[in-house]
């Protein structure tokens, strides 16, 4: 079934209709496909707004992912359809912010703050944001209001409970030739216990991307446990560099058999 858009002002609102192949094996909406109905929406606003990926490869720029914070008052479950809303929220020299709500049936299940920057294709710098979108009028500095998530700071490691390493995969990667964000995830998550994954679902999640993959380099995700919280780190095998940190919280599913 094709998901369906509507546009109000600045703001899109998406229809998903959630295949079977987008759950896990307690009918949970897996985290990467969420991920992906993000960007993707995200993808679809800038570029019908203007400062989408036809716009910016003029100028031999792309955007990127900096982090999200992301509160779950009801992770999917159970369900097949979800309206999710994205909408810019501004922008200053270094970054511009983009928001999301998730709901189902009436219901606000999730809120979701993200900030994204601008690199230079060929100095691979960061580029000025507040240059390249002043003039846009879809799209305003940024002016914090009191509903605001807070991005929160991401602790450290201070041991190491599991660990798994991989190889990126061509699949993995995305139009410019880098890991798709919506993968770190998946590499973040896969060291987890099986029956902890299979029983718990996210309340809340915070993540920070600092470094990107390219095809065929190794990583190591390794995962810290604190009660029902998590520590991650996804780590570059070959150049040490720190790719990916996350921190979660869990809580139980209502899982049926």
């Amino acid at each position: 079934m094709i998901n369906s858009i509507k546009k109000e002002n600045t703001k899109f609102i998406e229809t998903v209709k959630i295949r079977y192949s987008e759950l896990d094996c307690s009918m949970t909406l897996k985290p990467v496909s969420l991920f992906h109905f993000f960007q993707d929406l995200a993808s679809d606003n800038a570029e019908a707004l203007g400062f989408g990926y036809s716009f910016i490869i003029q100028k031999n720029l792309a955007w990127f992912l900096l982090k999200y914070r992301m509160e779950f008052y009801d992770y999917p479950q159970n369900i097949f359809d979800l309206i999710i809303q994205t909408e810019p929220r501004g922008y200053n020299k270094l970054f511009a912010f983009r928001n999301f709500k998730v709901e189902h049936d009436n219901k606000l299940i999730a809120r979701v703050s993200s900030a994204w920057g601008l690199i230079d294709l060929d100095t691979k710098s960061m580029a000025n944001v507040q240059n390249v979108l002043e003039g846009n009028s879809d799209i305003s500095p940024f002016v914090k209001k009191e509903d605001d998530l807070e991005f929160q700071k991401i602790k450290k490691l201070e041991r190491v409970d599991f660990k798994k390493e991989f190889s990126v995969r061509f699949d993995e990667l995305d139009v410019n030739q880098h890991v798709n964000n919506a993968n770190y995830i998946t590499y973040a998550l896969e060291p987890i216990d099986f029956e902890f994954r299979k029983n718990y679902k996210l309340k809340t999640l915070d993540m920070l991307f600092k470094h990107e993959l390219k095809y065929g380099e190794n990583i190591v995700s390794e995962v810290q446990f604190e009660d029902n919280k998590t520590l991650h780190l996804v780590k570059n095998v070959d150049s040490g560099d720190e790719i990916c940190l996350i921190q979660a919280e869990w809580v139980k599913k209502n899982y049926q058999s």
